[in-house]
């Protein structure tokens, strides 16, 4: 397997990048259409109008994550198990239920949040001012939990292709109608953009719900009890762990905005949006289609750290390249992306690629705890995280300014690698394979050669070496990638080169 895949595990690498291929496609329109918004958000608004977004963003995402319930990811592992059970009536059972959650939930936390717009604004934002803003917000969060029901059953079925469609429409009219708003209403048209974010995801996530067939089961009073605790049981745990990943992310941003002001705010907010650019697509494509194959073989340790090890491999090729990439232009990237105003954020962005590529390589390995259902154990490592996350923001914001913000995602990311293989060598017997450890080996010291260099070296030959390592992992990356798929899958000229290096 080292040197060529082996038939069965060609065919499993090609489905890894099939599925990253078909959402990371989809997430790459996403980012052009992200770099559009945020482009026109910079120039209109500037870093503090940034900054606002980041806040409002950060209070939906928190009141979404409680209001929720963690019912989209319980939903897809529900699904994704009755649709393994080949059971049509579990199926339906279950998608009705869901669907009917999913409103009810979705009202109880708009309703919620617009009982609470005055406090949280206060605490917030320092007054009442924004008030009216956050009570509009609770629009968003019933569409998005809406919209939840909907995209967890086509995703526990596994339409990886229409959730690709899902995505590319929902940020086109998501773009076409935000940028007009912020144009013509200024900062008070930044939680109508939001609501209509959300309003597009739900108008297209519909569109596709609604070609699956499925007919509605009669279901006794307490069969829709007993699914609802099943489905919610699980979810509690995910909405636990929503709130705090999300919780700490808007406690971070309100140190560096009591620290350094909000326009310091909108400098992480545009880092963190720009370091996520080209990990998201890996990591998206890895939560879509990589959970719910893990969940089908989760009983099984071998298979299950077999698929772990394959979806961390192709993860590392497809994102490390680019990682170092950005790593290396970042002023670039700020200037295309944002404008000069933003020039002070590219410290915190290159800490935060380091993170990002620590993260590709922690996050399949989490998964395990996810398929096989261990709810206490991630609930805790989800707390343990969120402390060390927003302690050492707190800590390293005071010595450092908002940069630290920066550097302490890429210390969690060291401390979180290296709790969960841990962990998960407990649960399933879970040890890297000598290729991801090469890989290891390869992508971070070289990441972290380029990062000390940017730091240390006159601006040029920091960014010749940066250049010259990002092309020469990235085609090394190639290689590799060409190896793992079988020839039949690949281009004739492809195949060509490959049957002359063999």
């Amino acid at each position: 397997m080292e040197a060529r895949a082996s038939p069965d595990r060609g065919s499993s690498y090609s489905q890894i990048l099939k599925s990253t291929a078909l959402i990371g496609g989809s997430s790459v329109i996403n980012v052009l259409f992200s770099i559009i918004r945020n482009k026109a958000m910079a120039l209109l608004l500037g870093p503090a109008g940034v900054g606002l977004i980041g806040l409002y963003s950060s209070i939906a995402d928190i009141a979404y994550a409680l209001a929720g319930l963690g019912i989209q990811a319980s939903g897809v592992r529900q699904i994704a198990e009755a649709v393994g059970s080949g059971d049509a009536d579990r199926i339906a059972r279950t998608a009705t239920v869901l669907k009917r959650t999913s409103l009810v939930l979705g009202l109880l936390g708009a309703l919620l949040l617009a009982a609470v717009a005055y406090p949280v604004a206060d605490f917030t934002f320092g007054g009442p001012g924004y008030a009216s803003g956050v009570a509009l917000l609770s629009a968003a969060i019933l569409f998005r939990l809406l919209s939840d029901g909907q995209t967890a059953l086509i995703q526990g079925m596994r339409d990886i292709a229409s959730l690709a469609r899902i995505n590319v429409l929902a940020a086109f009219f998501s773009t076409v109608i935000s940028i007009p708003l912020i144009y013509l209403f200024g900062t008070s048209g930044i939680v109508p953009s939001l609501v209509a974010a959300a309003a597009t995801t739900l108008a297209t996530s519909w569109w596709y719900r609604r070609q699956i067939r499925l007919r509605t089961p009669p279901m006794p009073v307490r069969q829709v009890r007993e699914e609802t605790a099943a489905l919610l049981k699980l979810g509690v745990v995910f909405m636990a762990s929503g709130f705090l990943t999300l919780g700490a992310a808007y406690a971070i941003r309100l140190i560096v905005m009591k620290a350094e002001g909000v326009a310091a705010a909108g400098l992480y907010q545009a880092a963190w949006t720009l370091g996520g650019f080209y990990a998201s697509f890996v990591l998206q494509a890895m939560g879509t289609d990589f959970y719910p194959r893990l969940t089908a073989v989760a009983q099984d340790d071998a298979e299950c750290n077999r698929l772990v090890n394959e979806q961390a491999q192709i993860s590392m090729l497809v994102a490390g390249p680019g990682l170092i990439a950005t790593l290396t232009a970042a002023p670039l990237v700020i200037r295309l992306l944002y404008s000069p105003e933003f020039y002070a954020a590219v410290d915190m962005l290159r800490w935060i690629c380091l993170g990002m590529m620590l993260r590709v390589i922690a996050w399949p390995m989490g998964f395990i705890v996810l398929a096989k259902g261990a709810k206490k154990v991630f609930f805790w490592v989800e707390v343990a995280a969120t402390l060390v996350h927003v302690g050492l923001a707190w800590l390293l914001v005071g010595a450092f300014g908002s940069a630290g913000a920066a550097a302490a995602f890429f210390g969690l990311y060291v401390w979180h690698g290296l709790l969960i293989y841990a962990i998960v060598r407990q649960l399933s017997g879970f040890r890297w394979s000598s290729a991801n450890r090469r890989l290891a080996l390869i992508f971070l010291p070289a990441s972290g050669l380029v990062f000390g260099a940017l730091l240390v070296l006159p601006p040029w030959p920091a960014a010749i070496l940066g250049l010259m390592t990002a092309t020469l992992s990235g085609a090394y990356a190639l290689r590799r990638l060409i190896e793992l798929v079988p020839l039949a899958s690949l281009p004739a000229a492809m195949r060509a080169w490959r049957s002359r290096s063999a």
